[in-house]
């Protein structure tokens, strides 16, 4: 009886994080098409703060704010959720960073985004530790890493005469398409473990 027991919460547990993969797959499929649409949009705007990017560079970390809730739900048991608070934290603060940088100017904007990336970066490699086992986690490591660099480097570029806007979009694609190498190794790892 409890032998039986034992092999249904097995069971139970394997579809659980089979199920969380599942999403998981498909919110880095989403997060990959969403980097590539700004990316293209951010590139035809950046050369000033106009309507338009002001309304991109809001977009961009209200998004990760629903990606960021979309995973916490998701996730069940299976996964830590006090880095998804974090980063929900983080994206919200960004949204308000954003709404202020833009009023006074490109270094500005830069200096928010490269903190944001910063900090995000850090959050997305203690993510993707906690999240090895599931496999397809070694992109989102890399990802995390190239994300504190490349704050650094906006924060930098905010203080010299080469501040411009279409290096976000290079740092959105970059982010994207770690996304989908992610998404990719998921979908890889749940065919073989059918």
């Amino acid at each position: 009886m409890s032998s039986s027991f034992a092999t249904d919460a097995r069971d139970i547990d394997t579809a659980a994080v089979a199920d969380s993969t599942k999403a998981l797959r498909n919110l880095y499929y989403a997060r990959f098409g969403f980097a590539i649409i700004w990316a293209v949009l951010m590139t035809t705007v950046a050369k000033t703060i106009s309507p338009g990017t002001v309304a991109l560079l809001v977009i961009y970390p209200l998004f990760d704010v629903a990606a960021a809730v979309v995973d916490f739900r998701s996730s069940g048991a299976t996964r830590a959720k006090a880095p998804l608070y974090i980063n929900m934290g983080l994206s919200l603060l960004t949204t308000i960073g954003m709404c202020v940088a833009v009023t006074s100017g490109i270094p500005n904007v830069l200096r928010v985004w490269g903190i944001w990336a910063i900090t995000a970066g850090i959050v997305q490699l203690v993510v993707a530790i906690l999240r090895y086992r599931l496999g397809g986690q070694w992109a989102m490591i890399l990802s995390g890493g190239i994300s504190v660099l490349a704050g650094s480097s906006f924060i930098a570029m905010a203080g010299g005469p080469k501040a411009a806007l279409t290096s976000l979009a290079g740092y959105a694609v970059l982010g994207g398409v770690f996304f989908l190498i992610s998404a990719i190794r998921l979908h890889r790892g749940a065919a073989r473990a059918k």
